[in-house]
């Protein structure tokens, strides 16, 4: 889908100055290209103004002047929102069209599976009952599919890979934009998931689909049952995570990350290579890797055992 800035504008209610340009989707101020539109609405990406090369930006007035040039302004003291309401634009138009997929030699599906159109499935991928995927979904060679997995349009699953009964991926990403008023208005999240080859993922998981961009899991990557990863997470090669871990959005666990059961992490923080995060550690900022670490919120288990000690002390001594 694509607009010309002045219908986006007009949609928005919003004035531009400008070469009435053609807009193909939304991106971060980092990664959007020209023909894309961005947004800013926090001082901390402040940075990331003069080198974006969006074709225009929902920004305020007063850090407009850092644009470049060849990026269009879109003045508005709500970004954010302005965003929510043109993610609608670019979301993906939901049909009940089902077409056969085109598929390798030796796959084994189940006559109730269904399908949207443009379903790619590779060489000898098993699809037990009561299946769905999406439009444009792509499934790689030797792929099982327990009963009832549910995949979204644009999900992209690799080559090896098991996925269990009832895990859902590509469901919408939990995000939305605040009114003055107090209401909540839907981002709608247009990007997809990646799931790299040799990945397990348990029963009953949930991966949600990227805002723009991808929700990636990356290669050897294994996950236990009952497991939320929020949008655009970023799961290093190889990582272990136990039943009830929870992923807030745009986290990145590195290589070889262990995350014992009912651990989480807040959003936008990074986890570095090899570190192992205690079962019910609650991870609050981000980690070097290397180390092992517990307690809420998360230390190196060195100190967090020292604190409990101590405060063992101090209960007895009462």
């Amino acid at each position: 889908m694509t607009y010309t800035l002045s219908q986006i504008s007009k949609t928005l209610n919003l004035d531009f100055n400008g070469n009435d340009i053609e807009i193909d989707g939304i991106h971060t101020l980092a990664e959007a290209s020209s023909s894309q539109l961005s947004f800013f609405n926090d001082a901390k990406y402040a940075f990331q103004l003069p080198k974006t090369k969006a074709g225009a930006v929902l920004i305020d007035s007063e850090h407009a002047k850092l644009l470049p040039v060849s990026t269009i302004a879109l003045i508005t003291d709500e970004p954010y929102l302005k965003l929510a309401y043109a993610s609608k634009l670019f979301a993906h138009t939901l049909s009940t069209v089902s077409e056969a997929p085109k598929m390798g030699s030796d796959c084994d599906i189940d006559e109730s599976v269904r399908f949207g159109s443009g379903v790619v499935l590779g060489e000898n991928v098993t699809i037990l009952a009561g299946c769905y995927l999406g439009d444009h979904v792509s499934v790689g060679s030797n792929t099982i599919l327990h009963p009832n997995v549910t995949l979204y349009h644009g999900t992209k699953i690799g080559r090896n890979c098991i996925i269990h009964s009832g895990t859902v991926i590509g469901c919408d990403g939990y995000g939305f934009a605040h009114t003055k008023q107090g209401e909540h208005v839907k981002i709608y999240q247009n990007g997809n998931v990646v799931v790299e080859d040799d990945v397990e993922i348990g029963a009953n998981c949930t991966v949600d689909r990227a805002v723009f961009g991808s929700t990636v899991i990356r290669r050897g990557t294994k996950l236990d049952n009952l497991i939320q990863i929020a949008h655009n997470c970023d799961i290093g090669e190889h990582t272990l995570c136990a039943a009830q871990v929870g992923l807030a959005g745009s986290t990145k666990l590195g290589r070889n990350v262990v995350m014992g059961g009912q651990s989480a992490t807040a959003g936008h923080l990074e986890v570095g290579d090899f570190s192992t995060i205690a079962g019910k550690g609650g991870v609050t900022k981000s980690l070097e890797g290397g180390k092992t670490y517990a307690g809420f919120p998360a230390v190196e288990i060195k100190v967090w055992r020292k604190m409990q000690a101590a405060l063992m002390r101090l209960v007895k001594n009462r």
